[in-house]
């Protein structure tokens, strides 16, 4: 496998992007406000074209175009208020369809009237992994990306499942880009909302860290390159409105920022 192994903790972070350019969908690697087009598969060794394009004549892509959208929940004792921390990660669904980029809108059907953000660091899958153990668990992952597990609390508590308030479309932001190299364990995750700061802690406070997430998971589900695992929101959350702004960062990643509005 071509890419770097996050084990060693030792590369230097690389910043891949997925975008459109005309009727083309590409790879890339950023470099500030210029992007290095790749060809073939990501996950595959892709090589440089030569063609370098201006981040502002693209429009970004989901990084991913992921099979499978795993979640995990209750995974910041900030986020479990009064209640004990489970025994094993607690996991759901989101689906392919929840996903969208970076600038795209949130849209809130005409019955949400009580959708939440949740800023969460994002794991992306880098080859087949099937009952893996924590210990090897870091040579599956390719990089990390910012996301936003949006969630209608409602149906949340009123429905069997939540499948509705979790995987409705476009409740996945997604990006804007992957990074491979960095130090996922202990990095600064903040949500703001209209600007104003509203979750804020370190990934070193998951209660399920990243590799014994990747390894629990792949006991039941086998994970494929390209899919996604939300690791959790910290802290309280607050609904969102049409109008609002709601920005994810994740440290060394970047912000992803998506308007919300109103299904018409």
């Amino acid at each position: 496998m071509s890419w770097p192994s996050q084990d060693a903790h030792a590369q230097l972070p690389v910043h891949y992007v997925r975008y459109a350019s005309g009727a083309t969908t590409s790879y890339g690697i950023l470099e500030g406000e210029t992007i290095r087009e790749l060809q073939g598969d990501l996950f595959e060794g892709p090589r440089p074209t030569g063609k370098r394009l201006r981040l502002a004549d693209v429009r970004l892509l989901p990084p991913v175009a992921p099979g499978k959208v795993i979640a995990v929940g209750l995974n910041y004792k900030s986020h479990l208020g009064e209640r004990p921390s489970a025994a094993y990660p607690g996991l759901f669904a989101k689906l392919p369809t929840s996903i969208i980029a970076h600038g795209e809108d949130i849209v809130l059907p005409p019955d949400a009237n009580n959708a939440h953000y949740e800023g969460e660091m994002v794991i992306v899958i880098g080859r087949r992994a099937s009952r893996v153990s924590e210990g090897d668990a870091a040579s599956y992952i390719f990089g990390i990306t910012a996301g936003n597990d949006v969630s209608e609390r409602d149906w949340q508590k009123n429905d069997l499942q939540w499948f509705r308030a979790k995987a409705a479309d476009t409740f996945g932001p997604l990006g804007p880009v992957i990074v491979t190299g960095l130090p996922y364990d202990d990095l600064l995750l903040q949500t703001r909302l209209n600007g104003e700061v509203v979750q804020s802690q370190r990934t070193k406070d998951l209660i399920f860290n990243v590799s014994e997430i990747v390894s629990y998971v792949s006991r039941y589900v086998t994970l494929m390159p390209g899919d996604v695992i939300y690791s959790g929101t910290p802290g309280t959350t607050k609904p969102i409105k049409p109008g609002d702004v709601v920005e994810v960062e994740v440290e060394g990643v970047g912000v992803l920022r998506n308007r919300v509005v109103r299904q018409k």
